[in-house]
């Protein structure tokens, strides 16, 4: 028991784990007073019927804050610009929020002049790693208190017969919904169940944001969607704030059953996990704006930006948020998309998100030129490109591969580059 700690401040969402770590602190802390932080990143919640149920589990108050509208502008769309995609599949939407609650738990905490801030993170996840690098970026004097790597509760189950036993007021927990789940503005996960066997199929009732293809109507929706410098702005031509953007793309991906992602992914921990994501206006968002880039931008600035993009969702499945090395890697996005400005038209069908059009003012796509037909280009041009740019292959094969000929390896060379004596 450390008697040190009078007040802490807990991350709260109102949910099991959550739930119990209230008592739990105020019996393993000398009764220390416990404070509730709550941010409404976009999960569809009774935040009244929340406050309540904080209170009746022990603690003092509930700091309830909405940031959808930071979420978005400040964390979602320059992930969004940066093109990061974790493993080539994860959109990333738990990883983008945690140190965004983390940094207003650090605030309340500050403000409340706290000795410890605390959240209900297993040993094994992510989380608990994205919460604790934005403590040590933003207060690193906080002591950091871990329930579920100190108590021996050890499972869901153990977690549900302790909110009993203590009278924890709980809803939508039973052994029947065994279901793990994370919901914001930019995703819903789902883990546990029958998940936890790789080769299970997921329950069709799992589902909670989007139609399944089978269900979706069975016409095209066509959407058009405008972007300035990698930042999207309008939807059908009509100009939103991010948070109103993004809400617009969520309802008509879901309607059409876009965004359903299943997947294994590697944890920081190194174990493998298996989820099952719901991303369904991100999923339109990251194809529409691949699609913008590869006529905006050029061959070297596309190709780093392909490279920083996977260190950039590392940085992000880490939660290395709050570092000079993902705002130095944001300084080259925000640079190298300067130009990424335009519109991309799709069409949603059963599932199915697909590019349709693309264009731009700073388009590098030039029509005279690409086209199959009669143009300016002079096809004859292409000899001496071919032979200045094979030269290193070409030399490399007379001298690695070939016995010399006469006059000598450099003779031939020379004959090759089309040098010749005059």
């Amino acid at each position: 028991m450390d008697h040190d700690v009078k007040k802490i401040v807990l991350a709260y969402s109102g949910g099991l784990d959550t739930s119990i770590i209230i008592p739990w602190l105020k019996e393993h802390y000398g009764g220390a007073e416990v404070v509730g932080v709550c941010t409404n990143v976009g999960q569809d919640e009774d935040f009244k019927d929340m406050e309540q149920r904080a209170l009746a589990s022990g603690a003092s108050k509930l700091y309830i804050r909405d940031v959808r509208e930071e979420f978005v502008t400040d964390f979602l769309f320059p992930m969004l610009r940066a093109g990061a995609i974790y493993e080539g599949k994860y959109l990333l939407g738990t990883s983008i929020a945690r140190p965004l609650q983390a940094k207003h738990q650090v605030e309340v905490a500050l403000a409340e002049g706290a000795d410890a801030v605390a959240h209900g993170c297993t040993g094994k996840g992510n989380d608990q790693v994205r919460f604790e690098l934005t403590y040590k970026a933003l207060a690193p004097q906080l002591k950091v208190i871990a329930p579920w790597r100190l108590w021996d509760i050890r499972s869901r189950e153990q977690a549900i017969e302790y909110a009993k036993s203590n009278n924890i007021p709980l809803r939508d927990i039973s052994k029947k919904n065994i279901y793990s789940r994370d919901w914001n503005i930019w995703h819903m996960s789902h883990e546990g169940g029958e998940l936890e066997n790789t080769w299970a199929t997921p329950n069709p009732e799992m589902y909670r944001l989007t139609k399944s293809p089978q269900e979706a109507p069975d016409r095209e929706v066509e959407v058009v969607i405008d972007f300035e410098k990698g930042i999207p702005v309008a939807v059908d031509g009509t100009r939103m704030k991010p948070l109103e953007l993004l809400s617009a793309l969520n309802r008509l991906g879901a309607e059409n059953g876009v965004g359903r992602t299943d997947l294994v992914e590697t944890r920081l921990v190194g174990m493998k996990s298996r989820g099952v994501y719901e991303t369904p206006g991100g999923t339109i968002l990251f194809k529409a704006l691949r699609e913008l880039e590869m006529i905006t931008l050029d061959f070297d600035t596309l190709s780093m930006k392909n490279q920083l993009a996977l260190r950039y969702a590392d940085m992000v499945y880490a939660g290395k948020w709050f570092t000079h090395f993902r705002r130095s890697m944001d300084a080259y996005m925000e640079h190298a998309s300067r130009y990424v400005t335009g519109s991309v038209r799709m069409t949603l069908y059963k599932g199915n998100a697909i590019v349709t059009g693309r264009q731009s003012k700073y388009s590098l796509y030039l029509e005279d030129l690409a086209s199959f037909g009669e143009s300016t280009y002079d096809h004859a041009d292409a000899t001496g490109f071919i032979n200045l740019y094979g030269l290193a292959t070409g030399v490399a094969a007379i001298v690695q591969n070939k016995a010399p000929a006469e006059g000598g390896p450099a003779e031939e060379m020379r004959a090759m580059a089309g040098f010749h004596e005059k």
